[in-house]
């Protein structure tokens, strides 16, 4: 039976480093480092770490263990231009654990790691605000299901291609300054909630962020978002897992406007980076582990 990564339910971290690499001139060694990296985590460790591969990617060095998924390669964009970008690349590690200290020495050590076969491309340092509130103030995940929900929504079931794993979508966002402007109303109509209780209005408004990215709509996901960033210039970091990419990839349609109003929400924060990545489960990159 098909294992898959325990750190993507691994609630409760209050500190997270993301790791982007390019891989460099042997792609398939990035990808025997990076599952040999997994197979090494302790289960008496301080930290977590999550190892994701370019689909295509994965694809190419694990064609029996392949879910049905492509990578972040072209932009999404709505009708009146409004763009997410697309800036893939080839694995992801995802470091969490209960400090900063503790993540930091484990996200040094993947880089040391992967560094003789790939290149580190994006590093971001980022936490849990609040427990579950990001940076507009809100309460974030609303509509995650229950824990014991959770693994089927994210976990590629038995029998399917990629059984046990799951796929990832990563976005980086900044926060407008202006946010901090609008009184609370007007905040809770981008959002279509309560900003106290976290209370969806009835109704929404049609352009709500809560409308535009409705579960029951286009389909259920699990999201592990935080917070980074300074003072100044913060944002969110998307971590939305599903066992298919469609649901993923419905919900940014939606939020540019492609089926409808553009969500209100990305009047006031941007999207800088987007990509998605296979999660293998565990047993697979057991298997591939130098």
């Amino acid at each position: 039976m098909a294992v898959a990564q325990n750190g993507i339910l691994a609630l409760g971290t209050a500190s997270h480093a993301y790791l982007e690499f390019d891989a460099g001139e042997d792609p398939a060694a990035l990808v025997s480092a990076a599952a040999s990296l997994a197979a090494s985590v302790k289960t008496t460790g301080a930290t977590s770490v999550v190892v994701g591969i370019r689909p295509e990617l994965w694809a190419r060095v694990a064609p029996d263990r392949a879910p049905d998924a492509h990578g972040f390669d072209e932009p999404v964009v709505g009708p009146d231009g409004f763009a997410m970008p697309a800036t893939q690349h080839d694995a992801v590690v995802w470091v969490a654990g209960g400090d900063r200290s503790t993540v930091f020495d484990e996200a040094a050590a993947v880089v040391a790691a992967l560094g003789p076969v790939g290149h580190l491309v994006e590093e971001l340092p980022a936490w849990s605000h609040h427990a579950d509130r990001d940076l507009t103030g809100f309460e974030d995940g609303t509509e995650n299901p229950p824990a014991a929900e959770a693994p089927g929504v994210v976990t590629i079931p038995e029998g399917a291609a990629g059984a046990g794993g799951s796929v990832l979508l990563l976005q980086k966002w900044v926060h407008e300054p202006a946010w901090l402007s609008l009184d609370t109303p007007a905040q809770e109509a981008v959002i279509g909630r309560s900003k106290a209780d976290s209370i969806e209005q009835d109704p929404k408004p049609a352009d709500a962020h809560a409308a535009r990215t409705d579960q029951e709509t286009y389909g259920q996901i699990f999201r592990r978002n935080t917070a980074w960033g300074t003072s100044e210039r913060h944002g969110t970091m998307f971590v939305g897992f599903c066992a298919e990419q469609r649901p993923l990839a419905v919900m940014l349609e939606a939020m540019v406007g492609q089926d409808g109003p553009r969500d209100a929400l990305t009047h006031w924060t941007t999207p800088l980076t987007g990509a998605y990545y296979v999660i293998p489960a565990a047993d697979a990159l057991a298997g591939l582990a130098g």
